[in-house]
């Protein structure tokens, strides 16, 4: 009989756990102490359990550590990983230094099902969803786990397509049980699920990234077929309707193609329809992939949207491009070929 995983498992899940193994209920805040702050790989390592009750639970429950099996560094310090998952395929993570701080990028599905055309985890499909130990196993099995500062939900997989699982890993990286993580240390990005947008803004505390690429509808469309289910004005909508104060940042992230979204009737527009909200927009260079039609803008032409932009108000900047010859940015990640099936 194969053994459930702990890893994942959220304070109120664990006292259910000692709860029908007829444990005191505090077991269930030492277990989430064992699997969250101390890192241990087997339940026999849980040492103020009795002997007893350590071995009740292995007949049943194991950590759940999945290692990394492969990694591959880039010329700029960025480490990609390849993690396997329990349903016998494989997921893809960025760790990305940086100075002063260190991200890690997580992937919560296994490819995704959004299809958009520009993007290489779109080309490969949804192959399944991580549960919240797996979303957590990418960082308490990262070899560099002890530097990471910041955590971003923009690897393989729309994170609101999986939203519960998404949501307990929240709640596991920020609460006092768990990893101790700020909110404010922690960015999940969507191409705008409203039902996910919704649910997460009232339940977490963290950041908030939405896809955007273009202003207008078809154009919108055409890039990202989640714009006829959820069009990006409702999307903003629901936005505007939330107060996120102070402490909290609402990003919108802009993929620059060459003559298609990277002109100055695009920054009339984006102004347009950002107005009233506070935020600001990341604009990356896209990076091409096999088969695309696609190019990315210029360098100039970037830089000069950037400025229009910042000139009207809305706080922009240009995210630097990492692990690209490793196939680690933004859009490149895919497991396609290092599994069969």
């Amino acid at each position: 009989m194969e053994k459930e995983p702990l890893l994942g498992k959220t304070l109120k899940e664990l006292e259910a756990i000692v709860v029908q193994n007829n444990l005191q209920i505090f077991v269930a805040k030492q277990i989430a102490d064992w699997l969250y702050k101390k890192n241990i790989s087997s339940i026999s390592e849980m040492t103020n359990l009795s002997v007893k009750v350590r071995n009740r639970l292995e007949e049943i429950y194991e950590i759940g550590k999945l290692p990394p099996i492969k990694g591959q560094v880039s010329v700029d310090g960025t480490i990609k990983y390849l993690y396997p998952t329990y349903k016998g395929k494989f997921i893809e993570t960025a760790f990305i230094p940086e100075k002063g701080r260190a991200t890690l990028c997580v992937s919560s599905q296994i490819g995704c099902r959004m299809g958009c055309f520009f993007c290489m985890t779109a080309k490969q499909g949804l192959n399944g969803q991580l549960s919240a130990g797996e979303i957590i196993n990418q960082l308490i099995s990262l070899p560099e786990h002890n530097r990471i500062t910041n955590i971003v939900y923009m690897g393989m997989g729309e994170p609101f397509d999986n939203i519960d699982e998404v949501m307990k890993s929240l709640e596991i990286l920020t609460s006092t049980y768990g990893f101790g993580f700020g909110p404010k240390r922690i960015t999940v990005s969507t191409i705008g699920v409203i039902p996910g947008i919704k649910q997460f803004l009232y339940e977490s505390k963290c950041h908030l990234a939405v896809s955007l690429h273009s202003p207008f509808d078809e154009e919108r469309q055409k890039l990202m077929p989640i714009q006829k289910i959820y069009p990006i004005k409702e999307v903003l909508n629901e936005i505007k309707k939330f107060n996120f104060g102070l402490q909290r940042r609402i990003s919108f992230e802009y993929i620059m193609f060459k003559n298609l979204n990277d002109s100055p009737g695009h920054v009339k527009e984006l102004t347009r329809i950002l107005n009233g909200i506070r935020c600001r927009i990341n604009l990356i260079k896209y990076h091409t992939i096999p088969g695309s039609r696609f190019e990315p803008s210029e360098n100039e032409s970037i830089i000069i949207f950037k400025d229009a932009l910042n000139n009207k108000g809305i706080k922009t900047t240009l995210r630097q491009s990492r692990g690209q010859d490793i196939y680690a940015a933004c859009g490149l990640l895919s497991t396609k070929l290092d599994y069969s099936g």
